[in-house]
């Protein structure tokens, strides 16, 4: 629910920041990273802000304090497929 609502937020061009969001320009300019904490895991949404949508690259539960490579890795990629298409 929390990640809907968020989500419903960001539609609305509201601007988040921390503790809901923070940038990742280690992907790519616009990038963030939703962060949503629930019982039992810490979730992330990588995503990308463009004027006319918001591009999930992707979506993981989080064990650890670093985004784990090959996240950052698939993340470029997905851009880069998403760009060229």
């Amino acid at each position: 629910m929390e990640a809907g609502y968020l989500l419903r937020k960001l539609q609305r061009r509201e601007i988040l920041g921390m503790p809901h969001s923070r940038p990742m320009p280690s992907i790519g300019s616009r990038c963030h990273e939703l962060r949503i904490n629930d019982e039992s895991a810490t979730w992330r949404i990588v995503y990308r802000l463009d004027a006319d949508a918001i591009v999930i690259l992707e979506v993981f539960s989080k064990k650890s304090r670093a985004t784990p490579k090959a996240v950052i890795d698939a993340c470029k990629r997905r851009l880069k497929d998403y760009d060229e298409a």
